[in-house]
């Protein structure tokens, strides 16, 4: 279940306001003492977090199906994408919703009962964690948010089920403007700049690719020789971009990386402005990233 972008906070009786955690997204499957921890597009990670695939195998249903968020936090309690791309900190599994439990199926049960059952399954501790509540009215949900340095917030439908797919039961509000977008070239670098200058971002809009900008900060050394290592076999003569920026010293590159990226805001023309790169996603399929609905 995915939660649709909205400009503004708000608040709603009969809604819910949890923080809105910055990392990946990961669904929890246990069976007996079997777990398995699988990403956005069903990649198993299990072997990257055997801390807590050992919390879960402890937890008493003898099978359970969680949803949540794979998170590392900084030293002021603040998730942070970069720190768990980059193994610093101890990942936790911030967990927000619970589907399956000692065989029942509770998709069709309404948020509020599965949080219920959730709060009795989940034990309190650093590795394993119940997504936390902000405030019962969203606006003031927005200000602690907002206080706190996160990411944003997730309202949802005390009332709905749990459903496939997008859905406007769970809504988010971003502080901090994030979003993920396809890497579809690069430029030459300047200065003592080695390997490449800036990528070139897209997404998707109708089908097609549309360019929204450059990101040229937030890299290291060892990123940029291992970006630049993995451009090589993806280089192409045209663009796949319907509408790539006229300048020279351009290398177009085959669509099939997705860059996270911090940034302002969007100009008036749809561009990314003071973007920053924080890493690669290899858990969304770039042709899911989608240009979102930019308010009038």
């Amino acid at each position: 279940m995915l939660a649709t972008l909205v400009a503004a906070p708000f608040d709603h009786p009969g809604w819910v306001y949890e923080e809105k955690y910055d990392g990946d997204r990961m669904l929890a499957y246990k069976e007996d003492k079997q777990i398995r921890l699988l990403s956005r597009n069903e990649k198993d990670r299990t072997a990257k977090f055997p801390g807590i695939a050992s919390v879960l195998r402890n937890l008493r249903p003898a099978t359970l199906l969680l949803d949540g968020e794979m998170v590392a936090f900084d030293q002021k309690g603040v998730s942070r994408f970069q720190l768990l791309q980059q193994g610093k900190g101890e990942p936790a599994y911030a967990v927000f919703d619970c589907l399956f439990y000692d065989g029942r199926d509770l998709r069709q049960e309404s948020l509020a009962k599965r949080r219920t059952l959730l709060e009795k399954v989940i034990p309190p501790n650093k590795t394993l964690l119940i997504s936390r509540r902000l405030a019962a009215n969203g606006l003031k949900a927005f200000r602690v948010a907002q206080a706190h340095g996160y990411e944003g917030l997730v309202a949802k439908d005390l009332s709905s089920p749990y459903a496939e797919g997008r859905s406007k039961k769970w809504l988010k509000v971003k502080v901090h403007q994030e979003d993920e977008f396809v890497i579809a070239g690069f430029t030459k670098p300047d200065g003592s700049r080695q390997h490449f200058g800036a990528l070139l971002l897209g997404a998707y809009h109708s089908g097609k690719l549309r360019y929204v900008g450059k990101v040229g900060t937030g890299f290291d050394q060892k990123t940029l020789r291992a970006l630049h290592q993995q451009f090589r076999s993806l280089i192409r003569d045209k663009a796949t971009l319907v509408d790539p920026p006229r300048e020279r010293g351009v290398t177009f590159v085959a669509p099939r990386m997705v860059a996270q990226v911090s940034f302002q805001e969007w100009t008036a023309d749809g561009k990314l402005r003071q973007p920053v790169f924080l890493g690669l996603r290899d858990d969304k399929r770039p042709q899911d990233v989608l240009l979102p609905e930019l308010p009038a």
